[in-house]
């Protein structure tokens, strides 16, 4: 038997994200037959009233699940019940033990999708009301910490009460199909190795943009900001997986073992390389898509004096055998032209053209990685264009996952809370992990807060502040869709 138990029940994530993707787990016969879900939070609610929100939430955001009928949602819905707690309470504790069937064959799984001010408090009522032996396990939400130190003090506080392997710290991007298929590219696939290393990559970029701004959490974006947010566990995670050694096995530890190596060896900023080999901006008014949008400063819960970043453009390197000399430019912001994630691999140009200058300067080979809106991968090859004389262009080998395959497509939460009720530790960020890319992450930090100057701005439904361009331009180098617009 497996009880799910969501702290934070009523909230927005477990709205948006954690109840759809149970829902699904539910219809697609993924969960135990016993299965229990219990939502946790501090408003005093019945069953039947908790359940009424569950229903909301999967008519807005999980009415199309593949296989759902009626049936099978009042059969979700007769799984759910509802707990009021308070962290302050230890009673309300009490009252949640009794509900629950703990022993070393029932797993029972507790998901913070709370502030993390609030981690601490609910672990410790559990662990002091005995519901975190046997096969209990504990996800965390990021944000986990705002600096190095204050993530450590969280992670000694949570391994007082809890051993490691019952801590599950969530980033839903290790959740995405395209992201574990990179796995799977670079050690399944001998032609590759030999390729991926200093001698062959001119170059890594690894993009991330959103055309949404802030919504309705401009509070905690003001307080956070995209250095956090974003790239200290999406874009760092994704940078681990793409530059890692080969692990022994594929086992979890294996995998973490090597991915920490990386974040270890990425080269920590001086005040001054700061300064040049960083970028942060902050959205004004524009448009998205032909429709008018505000300013960052205008935002409901965002101060207009703000200076907090919405976009972060960085040129990382790493100081090991493989990747010595290799720049990695990570970027992230909101409000930007397009919605995309993506990793681009650009290969070293040929060393000489037989073709002549009339052909130009060719592109060199690259390897796009597409994480969404859809997923795949394409290997941008030179090839002849039909007709007379030797014309050369770009041609794509395109593997697209969507063709390729007609499983079912496990969105990224529901397939890490699957992984996390059944102990599997692989996509989850391990302590060493998150201390590894903090200390990576403090200095960048710690040099903004004294340049009061350094904070660009950029028109919403752009590419981000000029400044972003100069930092490849420079090297000889450009983000992808500069490179389709020329």
């Amino acid at each position: 038997m497996t009880t799910f138990v969501l702290f934070g029940g009523t909230g927005d994530l477990a709205k948006r994200k954690i109840i759809p993707a149970l829902y699904s787990a539910f219809v697609n016969g993924r969960l135990d037959q016993d299965f229990k879900f219990i939502g946790a939070a501090r408003e005093k609610l019945t069953d039947e009233e908790f359940r009424v929100r569950v229903a909301a939430a999967i008519e807005s955001y999980a009415a199309n699940v593949d296989g759902a009928t009626e049936e099978k949602r009042a059969a979700f819905l007769a799984t759910t019940h509802y707990s009021k707690i308070d962290a302050r309470i230890p009673e309300d504790f009490a009252a949640l033990k009794s509900g629950l069937q703990t022993s070393e064959t029932n797993a029972t799984l507790f998901y913070l999708a709370t502030g993390p001010d609030i981690f601490i408090p609910v672990v410790e009522q559990l662990s002091k009301h005995g519901l975190v032996e046997g096969n209990a396990r504990v996800v965390v939400e990021k944000p986990l910490g705002r600096d190095a130190q204050s993530a450590k003090e969280i992670n000694q506080s949570l391994r007082s009460y809890l051993n490691e392997n019952q801590i599950y710290r969530i980033d839903h991007y290790l959740g995405k199909e395209m992201v574990q298929n990179l796995l799977a590219l670079r050690f399944a696939n001998s032609f590759l190795e030999p390729l991926w290393n200093r001698k062959w990559i001119q170059d890594v970029q690894i993009s991330i943009s959103e055309q949404v701004g802030v919504e309705s959490r401009g509070d905690f974006y003001d307080h956070t900001g995209a250095l956090r947010d974003m790239v200290q566990n999406h874009l760092l995670q994704l940078v681990s997986i793409v530059a890692m050694e080969p692990p022994v096995n594929a086992n979890p530890d294996a995998i973490r073992d090597e991915k920490v190596k990386v974040l270890r060896a990425l080269h920590k900023f001086t005040p001054d390389e700061v300064s040049k080999k960083t970028v942060r901006g902050q959205y004004r008014a524009g448009a998205v898509d032909g429709k008018p949008v505000i300013a960052y400063q205008n935002e409901p819960g965002v101060p207009p004096s703000s200076r907090t970043e919405t976009f972060v453009a960085i040129r990382a390197e790493i100081d090991n055998w493989r990747w010595a000399g290799v720049p990695f430019y990570l970027r992230t912001g909101k409000r930007m032209a397009s919605r995309s994630a993506e990793i681009t691999i650009n290969f070293k140009p040929i060393p000489y053209s037989i073709f002549g200058k009339s052909q130009g300067p060719l592109r060199s080979n690259r390897l796009v990685i597409s994480l969404q809106p859809e997923e795949s991968v394409q290997l941008y090859m030179k090839a002849k264009e039909p007709g007379e004389g030797i014309r050369l262009s770009d041609v794509a080998l395109n593997l697209d996952f969507a063709e390729v395959s007609n499983s079912r497509r496990v969105e990224s939460y529901e397939r890490l809370l699957l992984d996390a009720m059944h102990g599997d530790l692989t996509l989850f960020v391990r302590d060493d992990e998150l201390s590894a890319a903090w200390a990576w992450i403090d200095p960048i930090m710690s040099a903004w807060q004294n340049d009061s100057e350094g904070l660009k701005s950029y028109i919403s439904g752009s590419w981000g502040p000029s400044a972003a361009s100069y930092l490849l331009a420079q090297h000889g180098a450009a983000w992808g869709e500069e490179f389709v617009e020329s």
